[in-house]
């Protein structure tokens, strides 16, 4: 009798345990997935062109599960609504040169006031200004302390709004270059945290940088317009120096944008293999060959000499800043126009921090005068910027198996590109985060 009580009691408790597997197997109704259907009147397949009529987009999670004509009476079975059926529905922006946790009035000799923690702080209201205007995805070359680190880490541990972010922190420089720390004298001993020169520095720099976080390097190639006693045509880094922090990066698995205006430093960074080059002002021929040859993206940032140029005064912008931008600005449109001519591959970006966030859109109608369609500027910050990115299987496009970064507009922005820069509606990875619309069920 003993032996068979014993034999009952491991049975019952077998049961038992049986009983609780299956029910942990099974999700409660907390636990299941969110499905949202989106009726979309207009849906701009950013890979064609073409403009699909009455379609739905279905959404789990924050994945797409399904993308088909409305009239599929499987369509639209389960789950919430969202009516968008009198906009132009397409997938969430990517901007490929932000600066979140900069702001163009800690310019020059500003900036100097501002500790790190207080750089992240305006970061964390700049992404949510960001997020809000339709840009679901960023790059963000080039941050203080590390700061970029921390302000994308907070957004995906959801504890505040913010696009998703690839991050560069501090950009690499030579000593005395355009992203050193040129503004104290000698006896400060200032340098920036990312100042290296020589092949084995450079090397340990790229090592350091992405050991801290960094999810991409970013170079200073020439000099720039914002900072003192450089020159935005000379080159900074040798060839050598960038070959050599190209291969570190790309065998520890990042991607390098670099910074270049000057036409000599734009063919080296080419050659050297980095995936972009920021700005380009300076861009000839030989350059635009190289970068053909190379397949190296530009990246142009063409909006902000308008801005920056109109409010210099209000902002109390140094005489040695205006200087350069007064010169550099203006010869960017006329070079990067001949670029884009030249067949360069192009992806979006805006340095927005030189020009306040949130109008990062602005950027589409300045790339349409200077040659680009209305269809490649906007192929310039989804499809480009993702492949870009290295997140073609990610961004970029609303299809099965991406994550759900959708927005929309009113009107048709291939016909009018600027309809872009009054985004009404934004859901990033399936949630709702601004709905002018209203019409949610």
């Amino acid at each position: 009798m003993t032996m068979r009580r014993v034999f009952a009691a491991i049975v019952d408790v077998a049961m038992v345990m049986t009983v609780y597997q299956v029910a942990s197997a099974q999700p409660s109704t907390d636990q299941a997935v969110k499905r949202v259907i989106i009726r979309a009147g207009h849906l701009l397949d950013v890979k064609t062109g073409k403009t699909l009529n009455d379609q739905v987009i279905v959404i789990e999670g924050d994945k797409i599960v399904a993308v088909g004509p409305a009239s599929n009476p499987q369509a639209g079975a389960g789950g919430s609504s969202i009516d968008l059926s009198t906009s132009t529905v397409l997938p969430g922006l990517i901007d490929g040169h932000t600066h979140l946790t900069g702001d163009p009035r800690n310019i020059g000799y500003q900036s100097l006031g501002l500790s790190v923690p207080r750089e992240a702080l305006i970061g964390a209201r700049n992404a949510r200004l960001t997020l809000q205007a339709g840009f679901t995805t960023v790059r963000n070359v080039a941050a203080s302390g590390y700061s970029d680190v921390a302000l994308r880490d907070a957004i995906n541990a959801g504890d505040i709004p913010g696009p998703r972010m690839l991050v560069s922190g501090p950009p690499l420089s030579i000593t005395g270059g355009h992203c050193d720390n040129n503004l104290l004298p000698y006896e400060y001993h200032a340098t920036s945290d990312g100042a290296a020169d020589g092949i084995e520095a450079v090397q340990h720099k790229v090592r350091e940088i992405i050991k801290y976080g960094a999810d991409l390097i970013k170079i200073c190639a020439t000099g720039g317009v914002l900072s003192k006693g450089d020159d935005p045509q000379a080159s900074q880094y040798t060839l050598e120096e960038m070959k050599a922090i190209v291969a570190d990066a790309h065998r520890l698995g990042r991607k390098v944008a670099a910074h270049a205006h000057g036409a000599q430093g734009i063919r080296w960074a080419s050659e050297a293999g980095v995936d972009s080059v920021e700005h380009a002002s300076y861009i000839d021929d030989a350059a635009i060959a190289e970068m053909k040859k190379n397949g190296t993206y530009l990246v142009p940032t063409l909006y902000l000499g308008d801005w920056f140029l109109e409010n210099a005064e209000k902002n109390h912008v140094p005489d040695f800043l205006l200087v350069k931008a007064k010169a550099v600005m203006p010869a960017a449109r006329k070079n990067v126009a001949h670029a884009f001519a030249s067949g360069v591959k192009v992806a979006f970006g805006t340095d927005a921090a030189v020009y306040p966030h949130g109008l990062n859109a602005h950027e589409f109608a300045v790339m349409v005068k200077l040659g680009l369609g209305p269809l490649q500027a906007i192929q310039a910050a989804t499809v480009n910027d993702a492949d870009l990115l290295g997140w073609s299987d990610k961004v970029g496009t609303i299809e099965p198996g991406k994550w759900a970064d959708i927005i929309a507009v009113d009107g048709d922005p291939v016909k009018d590109v600027t309809t872009l820069e009054h985004v009404k509606f934004v859901m990033k990875g399936g949630e709702v985060v601004k709905n002018e619309y209203g019409k949610t069920q």
